[in-house]
């Protein structure tokens, strides 16, 4: 996670930064690692809040959504 990405997903109305403990959910912070679904990096990546990716553990599917070299463009060097 980056802050710009929080910042992005929370005004788009999903706040993952806030700690929900009704949900037993701590909140993220930048430098988390967190699932995001591929039309959302999409989303955020068009807007240039892409949070950084690890290429390895992204599914073969987010490629009927996401072009590999966008993907490539974001993928942390770890």
């Amino acid at each position: 996670m980056t802050a710009e990405f929080l910042a992005f997903s929370k005004y788009l109305g999903n706040d993952l930064s806030t700690p929900r403990p009704e949900f037993n959910f701590v909140g993220l912070n930048p430098g988390d690692q967190w699932c995001l679904c591929a039309s959302r990096f999409l989303q955020a990546a068009d807007e240039g809040a892409a949070p950084r990716i690890r290429l390895a553990s992204t599914h073969q599917k987010a490629l009927e959504i996401v072009p590999l070299d966008l993907l490539v463009d974001h993928a942390s060097a770890d």
